[in-house]
């Protein structure tokens, strides 16, 4: 073969390759976060960093506070609509996402400790905190040992709401063997693909950036494994602590429960005596 020949050939090589690659870019473009967010990680402890999402805003500060296995990007729609009367913060606490994931650490008091580290990192003044569901823990855990930090709690469908008791819905549940429907392999397809399937079973979804952060991402944009070993939810299990609320008055007394109102008019914040008088529905 010539020397002028296998130059060309070359020259063809390197352009179909180029090509390729091209194609494949097309094919996966790098994903981007499209929540208007600022990330930051707080050190809580030796070796364990905390995942903090600021959406901005001014105002009152407000920290949003997850349930059982999922992070901050949840809120990553309902943020930025609270955000402007309110400086809105998220927390991903340890075990799940981008937050460090320690062996240990998982218990109540611990992970309670964790947001009043961030909070004292933030230098956050007297914010109102938000919780869903087992955030309820760490909700009543502050309330109770540092209600002269804190403006509020709202508890969102969350355990350890002082003014509910979840226990005979709990009941109905477990009574009924009912089970969430799994996503089938087409269902994991794409990370759109398993929102789409959120919307068909359940009538919601969780926002992509969500996902992104609660699985990981295979090479093909496949949804990969869940990020957060069983072991977490285990030990946060047994970490839970029994507080009954309302027949220990020094546990609960320096609590404040909110009512966040719609139109984000304002947060109106009472005692849980005139809360369980006047807000129960």
């Amino acid at each position: 073969m010539s020397r002028g020949l296998t130059t060309n050939v070359r020259k063809l090589v390197l352009a179909l390759a180029f090509l390729g690659g091209a194609s494949g870019c097309n094919r996966h473009k790098a994903w981007h976060d499209p929540s208007p967010h600022r990330i930051q990680f707080v050190t809580v402890e030796n070796g364990v960093q905390l995942e903090v999402l600021d959406w901005g805003g001014s105002g009152r500060a407000i920290v949003l506070l997850t349930g059982s296995g999922n992070t901050a990007h949840v809120f990553d729609d309902l943020a930025p609509k609270l955000a402007g009367p309110y400086h809105v913060y998220g927390i991903t606490r340890r075990g799940f996402g981008a937050s460090s994931h320690p062996a240990s650490g998982y218990a109540e008091q611990r992970l309670a400790d964790d947001v009043l580290k961030v909070l004292d990192a933030l230098q956050l003044v007297k914010p109102v905190l938000i919780g869903h569901s087992m955030a309820g823990g760490e909700l009543s855990t502050l309330g109770a040992q540092h209600s002269d930090r804190l403006a509020g709690l709202v508890y969102l469908d969350a355990a350890r709401d002082p003014t509910r008791d979840y226990s005979e819905l709990g009941k109905k549940m477990e009574a009924s063997g009912a089970k969430p429907p799994s996503p089938s392999d087409a269902d994991m397809k794409s990370f759109q693909a398993h929102r789409d399937w959120q919307m068909r079973t359940m009538g919601f979804a969780f926002p992509e950036s969500e996902l992104r952060n609660m699985f990981e991402s295979n090479p093909d944009e496949s949804m990969g494994d869940y990020r957060t070993d069983s072991s977490v939810f285990d030990a946060i299990g047994k970490g839970v602590e029994k507080r009954n609320l309302s027949k220990d008055p020094g546990a609960g007394a320096g609590i404040l429960c909110d009512s966040l109102i719609r139109g984000r008019k304002r947060i109106a914040e009472i005692s849980i005596q005139e809360r369980s008088r006047t807000c129960r529905s």
